[in-house]
């Protein structure tokens, strides 16, 4: 039985954009994620050990980031509309915040600890396949 050779990702970007989508950074080929936030601790399919990631606060960062600049132009629209209430302004607000949030955490998490493997970060001290690959 021949052992599982990769989908190596060729660039950074390819690696980012796997995470993003929540599938395996590595091979591409799984869920990156067993729960919301918990990575699987190896992937089944290319044995890459993901307890090694330490991305700690950056994805929160990230996701509060690109809300921000989502939100305040919402929020310069509707504050200028003088129809609407102020508490339906601040519940409009906090019902997308809430749900921009929640729906790019997860993304963004996936891209920090595919950042991380890319470069070498953390845990990640050399990334296995690389030499098979022939990637620099």
């Amino acid at each position: 039985m021949t052992p599982f050779l990769p989908d190596l990702p060729h660039s950074l970007s390819a690696a980012m954009r796997r995470g993003l989508l929540g599938k395996c950074p590595r091979c591409g080929g799984v869920h990156l994620f067993a729960r919301f936030l918990k990575p699987v601790d190896r992937c089944p399919l290319c044995g890459q050990d993901w307890t090694l990631h330490a991305a700690d606060d950056f994805p929160p960062y990230v996701a509060i980031l690109i809300t921000g600049h989502i939100l305040a132009p919402v929020m310069i629209v509707l504050g200028s509309a003088t129809a609407i209430p102020m508490w339906v302004t601040v519940a409009i607000a906090l019902i997308l915040a809430v749900v921009l949030l929640l729906s790019l955490l997860q993304p963004a998490k996936g891209a920090i600890i595919a950042l991380q493997w890319w470069m070498g970060m953390q845990g990640f001290a050399e990334r296995p396949g690389k030499q098979e690959a022939g990637i620099a």
